[in-house]
């Protein structure tokens, strides 16, 4: 195991060290696959990625990969990802770290020593404790939470079935995204399983007083507008209090449905409460300048307390600067501090148009659909060769339904 020693200066904290250190990645999405791709490209060393999955879930598609569109566009095997890059990758759910021992030890009992520790983790769904949310609602953030909701809205379409409400919580991209594909997707199943006659309500329920609360007030404007094009219902400045099986309470008021969507919240990985990191007072983890949480151990994407975490742009940008920040201290060569990129914000809203926030500008419709087209591109290419990002990028225009009745169509 390869020795590193940290010493202060005035300027950042050099590495110094005889061998070539073992890196080890903990979370399989942009941040962490972006950090160990760049790292391998150095032949700095050993390069471990841990994740508790076996695919890199691309997560601007998983609202489509839910309204019929292929499992392989938002998912891409890990090991397709890293094997020919020379990093090792290991399958387990982080759970402790031991600091002084310099090892990480998996929900499986695996235990992973480091020399340099970088965690993006990502965030998990919180439903702030609302009674019967969890249990009667869905969500959208993995494919069997997604076979979940499929099988459910292919279930309820039946020609004896009565009017449904569809109601999304939250207003944020995500449910923007799935309420503007939903209406076309519904009329799709019901024509397959000979529902001619049957009509339906999609609600989305935001807390705060406009949709897109962290959007320039345009984009809300804009996508509002689109929303009612499509038949969407808002509802703004309401609170969630409980669910059941069939109604949602709301305001103090029950919303009668079978179908809830939930949009509305995330928390920070568990992890790092429960091994003590310093945390912000929104939960996440209180990096310095160079994205270290402490010497040795840097966090990144999602889990840090960065301008515009939560962005999968973000957390591209902040894998390629740890990257190249490892490789420079370990040449002692001076670190440039980091420096935050706002991203470009595009939502789609329906087949054929996108609200755009590029800097101070917004554009929206079709030239902000095919922007977002070319966005993916660009995402795939983060992590693939520019011909295989072409393949992936291909899929964007397949479906995949596993519905008995649909395959009989």
């Amino acid at each position: 195991m390869a020795c590193i020693i940290i010493t202060m200066t005035d300027q950042t904290p050099q590495i110094q060290q005889p061998n070539k250190p073992h890196v080890l990645v903990v979370g399989g999405g942009f941040a962490g696959v972006k950090t160990a791709l760049e790292l391998s490209k150095h032949h700095t060393g050993d390069i471990t990625l841990l994740s508790d999955k076996e695919t890199f879930s691309y997560y601007p598609a998983l609202y489509h990969t839910a309204t019929g569109g292929l499992y392989r566009q938002s998912n891409i095997p890990l090991k397709r990802l890293v094997d020919e890059r020379k990093v090792k990758f290991v399958q387990g759910s982080a759970h402790s770290l031991s600091r002084q021992n310099k090892t990480l030890v998996t929900e499986q009992g695996q235990q992973l020593h480091y020399d340099i520790l970088v965690l993006a983790l990502g965030v998990v769904t919180n439903y702030f404790g609302i009674k019967g949310l969890e249990e009667n609602s869905y969500t959208i953030k993995s494919w069997e939470q997604i076979q979940k909701f499929k099988h459910h809205l292919h279930s309820l379409l039946t020609p004896s079935t009565p009017e449904q409400h569809y109601v999304i919580v939250g207003a944020g991209p995500t449910g923007i995204e799935v309420a503007g594909a939903l209406p076309a997707y519904l009329r799709k199943i019901m024509k397959k399983h000979g529902v001619t006659d049957q009509r339906f309500k999609i609600t989305i329920i935001e807390a705060a007083p406009r949709l897109l609360p962290h959007s320039a007030e345009k984009v809300s404007q804009q996508v509002a507008k689109r929303l009612a094009a499509l038949g969407v219902e808002l509802q703004l400045g309401m609170a969630v209090q409980g669910a059941s099986a069939d109604e949602l309470m709301v305001n103090g008021s029950p919303v009668k449905s079978s179908t809830i969507i939930w949009t509305a919240g995330t928390s920070n990985h568990p992890f790092f409460k429960q091994n003590n990191f310093t945390l912000t007072e929104h939960g996440k983890v209180q990096v310095d300048d160079y994205l270290h949480a402490e010497d040795d151990i840097y966090v990144i994407g999602d889990n840090a307390q960065t301008p515009f975490s939560g962005f999968a742009q973000t957390a591209v940008h902040d894998g390629m600067y740890v990257a190249h920040d490892i490789v420079r201290r370990l040449k002692s060569k001076k670190t440039p501090a980091y420096k935050p990129k706002k991203p470009i914000a595009v939502i789609p809203v329906g087949e054929g148009w996108a609200s755009v926030e590029w800097g101070k500008s917004v554009y929206a419709g079709m030239f902000g659909w095919w922007l977002r087209s070319a966005a993916d591109w660009v995402a795939f290419h983060d992590v693939e060769p520019w011909w295989r990002a072409t393949t992936q990028w291909a899929t964007e225009f397949g479906s995949q339904e596993d519905c008995a009745v649909c395959s009989k169509q």
